[in-house]
């Protein structure tokens, strides 16, 4: 494989893999430190965060579908609009956050009621969301600068302040729900209250950094300013993005709504696993993003081969790697599960979708590294869009529904089943990627539409 480009990817990829694995390695200490409190809180910490869930995949849309945009700009040195994209990057974070804010807020009962009828699930769950939706602005603000200091080349700057809240926010959590140093034992109520201050730390630590850098994306209000046909020229690119994130993480809701509806114990279990996801997609995570960079600023370089060639080799590499992991975690999963104190019934159930998971995490990485990584960089919006969701709403979901509530399957027979919606999106979008329809240098197109105008 090609050594120039394992050398880029991975000073690129290897500080997102540190943030994520500290990231994902503190969550599952905070699922376990939940877990100790039996499967109600961990139902009712799942749920609530399936709310926060649908924000944070909308805006890692919005900022996502900005950065394609931000990196070639960036292989251009044209900082110029790499400020201005950020720009357009706030506005639309901020208007979705404060829809989610007001939310969480005002009507968290009815939110968590959509997933489940459990009382006492939707008591603790409404509780923990309105905390939860204190933080929602402040999170926007942080992934929109993030995204685009990412896509610089400044991956370190984001891991820094990531990983001094997460630090802090496993502290306050443990402090909190367990009432030490003289605090109050607020149970699952603390892990909120954990989460919601970390993130103003890391917006703080974040803004602090990038401006006393005098980074790139460091700038002054007036620099963030766009006129309508560049934020049009902007939009017709990211916006199908935003729509895809979100209405895929719907999808992912409306499965976490059926396992709900199966019983407590099932979303018990598939929330167990989800501490666990984010850890298995550590490297991967990486691999997606710093592929996406790498191909974003070799097209907006005009190396179009070069582009392809590092494309090729990140489904490769991730591929490979995700087999391995996938075997890994299957023969780790009785040691996870003996850290939870939740029923037999909800172990059993967790035990056999960690297996589900390790056999499907290889077309589900492949996905990740197609779709995001790819697809997205080469500005090939809209048909992500298309296959995204429709796999999603016209294949996963059916299927859950009909193996749920129809034929009566258990919990871990459905998130099997689940998966060959990643198998026919896996198969649409590595014909596409194998087509190159996907290259397409969106600076070069600003350029023209510039010349048209004038």
């Amino acid at each position: 494989m090609d050594r120039k480009y394992l050398g880029q990817l991975f000073s690129l990829a290897l500080p997102i893999i540190a943030q994520q694995f500290i990231t994902s390695s503190l969550t599952l200490v905070g699922g376990v430190m939940v877990g100790q409190l039996g499967e109600v809180s961990v139902a009712s910490v799942g749920l609530a965060n399936q709310v926060s869930m649908l924000l944070f995949f909308m805006l890692f849309g919005i900022t996502s579908g900005c950065a394609i945009f931000t990196a070639q700009y960036w292989g251009k040195q044209d900082v110029t609009s790499v400020r201005k994209v950020l720009g357009i990057s706030l506005t639309m974070a901020l208007t979705g956050s404060s829809v989610f804010t007001l939310i969480a807020l005002l009507i968290p009962r009815t939110a968590i009621s959509l997933y489940t009828s459990d009382p006492q699930v939707i008591a603790l769950g409404s509780q923990y969301l309105r905390i939860l939706g204190l933080n929602f602005i402040a999170t926007s603000i942080t992934l929109s600068f993030s995204a685009v200091a990412r896509s610089v080349g400044q991956v370190r700057v984001p891991m820094l302040a990531s990983m001094v809240a997460l630090v802090f926010n496993t502290g306050m959590s443990y402090i909190l729900i367990f009432g030490k140093l003289g605090m109050p034992a607020l149970g699952a109520l603390g892990i909120g209250w954990g989460t919601t201050l970390s993130r103003f730390v890391e917006l703080g630590i974040l803004l602090i950094l990038l401006y006393s850098r005098r980074s790139p994306v460091a700038a002054r209000p007036r620099d963030l300013i766009y006129d309508k046909q560049f934020f049009r020229r902007v939009i017709s690119r990211a916006l199908p993005v935003a729509l895809n994130e979100f209405l895929w993480s719907l999808g992912v809701n409306m499965y976490i709504l059926v396992y709900a509806r199966i019983s407590t114990e099932a979303v018990a279990a598939v929330n167990i696993l989800g501490t666990i996801e984010g850890l298995a997609f550590t490297i991967f995570l990486g691999i997606s993003e710093g592929c996406s960079i790498l191909v974003g600023n070799r097209i907006g370089a005009g190396e179009e081969k070069t582009a392809y060639r590092y494309a090729r080799n990140s489904i490769l590499l991730a591929t490979v790697g995700a087999i391995l992991v996938g075997i890994l975690l299957a023969a780790l999963a009785d040691p996870i599960l003996s850290l939870y104190k939740v029923s037999p019934l909800v172990k059993e159930y967790a035990q056999r979708i960690f297996l589900a998971f390790g056999l499907t995490l290889w077309v589900r990485v492949s996905n990740l590294v197609i779709f995001v990584g790819i697809l997205r960089s080469g500005g090939d919006t809209r048909f992500a869009f298309i296959v995204d969701a429709s796999s999603v709403w016209f294949v996963g979901v059916p299927i859950a529904l009909v193996a749920a509530f129809v034929f009566h399957q258990p919990v871990y027979i459905v998130y099997l089943m689940v998966a060959l919606e990643e198998v026919v999106k896996y198969l649409i979008g590595l014909a596409r990627f194998r087509s190159r329809k996907w290259i397409n240098n969106v600076t070069q197109a600003a350029q023209t539409d510039a010349i048209q105008i004038t």
